[in-house]
């Protein structure tokens, strides 16, 4: 097994999250929730550009296949459509396309975590008033089988979070943070349905630190796991509820993770540096940092695009 490494790649980000390697440009666009910003990085140059946005937070940013500077968000309840040339520091244009939840909970939830499956479809899934996400289920999950149309899929949701979806595309794995664990769902991409919720993996049940947060999945159908609170990215082996391992993160809160690199051999970690006492700053002052994990040994697939 190769020598894994852990460096820091980016500046500080209030809740950094939402990473998405774009294969065709060979850089990484996240965002910070809190901050209302979205970013990118690019290796090749290590430089950072950053982009604010006004109004509510904002959750996801992910490229519109075909259509160069256009990408799909998730801003406070909305998806919207986002040009950015990537280097201004703010958007071009921001047009709202769908509004979520607006019925059920007077529009007091928000967006969070957000991919595309492999036909191109969004899935993103809300979460109730971020100062108490963790009261009650409030959230749901949804997809956009026509980016303006949202089908909700299941209710009852404390906070949606890791998406991933199996390499042969017949199960997508979800985690609803609150419940501590990994569902599965067979998935019928073809649809866009999703059936028989299970568990494969539970934080309680195996001892593990932490929530678990985002997630993505690697060529070999084994899942990568963000630990927020817990300092740590697992691997688990779906099939059988292990863990295959751990790799320390040198912030508390990590929040999500993606393969990148032009081999997406490697591993790219989010984390975020809410509420942090100078203790914790001074304990941690890397936190809130995007992390590039080396010889991990393992490649993932490519991050699909948004399809409109």
């Amino acid at each position: 097994m190769s020598q894994i490494s852990v460096e820091t790649v980016t500046s500080s980000a209030i809740l950094g999250e939402g990473p998405h390697w774009d294969s065709t440009e060979n850089v990484l666009y996240y965002v910070d929730i809190i901050g209302k910003e979205v970013r990118k990085y690019d290796p090749a140059t290590k430089r950072e550009t950053i982009a604010k946005l006004d109004g509510d937070s904002v959750s996801f940013i992910i490229p519109v296949e075909g259509k160069h500077n256009e990408f799909l968000i998730g801003h406070g309840h909305h998806v919207c459509l986002m040009t950015w040339d990537g280097e201004s520091d703010k958007p071009q244009k921001i047009e709202k396309l769908v509004a979520v939840d607006e019925e059920d909970y007077n529009a007091t939830n928000s967006l969070n975590d957000g991919k595309a499956d492999a036909s191109g479809r969004l899935w993103a899934g809300t979460l109730g008033d971020f100062d108490s996400f963790s009261k009650g289920p409030k959230g749901s999950l949804y997809s956009f089988p026509k980016i303006r149309n949202a089908s909700k899929h299941v209710r009852e949701i404390t906070c949606s979070n890791g998406l991933a979806w199996s390499r042969d595309n017949k199960v997508f794995y979800y985690i609803d943070t609150w419940t501590h664990k990994v569902d599965a769902f067979d998935f019928d991409i073809k649809n866009g349905v999703i059936s028989n919720r299970r568990t494969v993996f539970d934080f309680s049940a195996n001892g593990i630190k932490g929530l678990p947060d985002g997630m993505t999945i690697d060529t070999n159908d084994k899942l990568w796991v963000a630990c927020f609170s817990g300092s740590q990215v697992i691997q688990i082996d779906p099939e059988n509820g292990k863990v295959l391992r751990s790799i320390p993160i040198p912030s508390p809160q990590v929040t999500s993770v993606a393969f990148g690199g032009r081999n997406l051999d490697e591993l790219y970690v989010t984390s975020g540096a809410m509420n942090m006492t100078p203790e914790d700053k001074a304990k941690y002052p890397l936190a809130g940092c995007t992390y590039l994990i080396k010889g991990i040994d393992a490649k993932g697939l490519p991050m699909n695009s948004v399809k409109l």
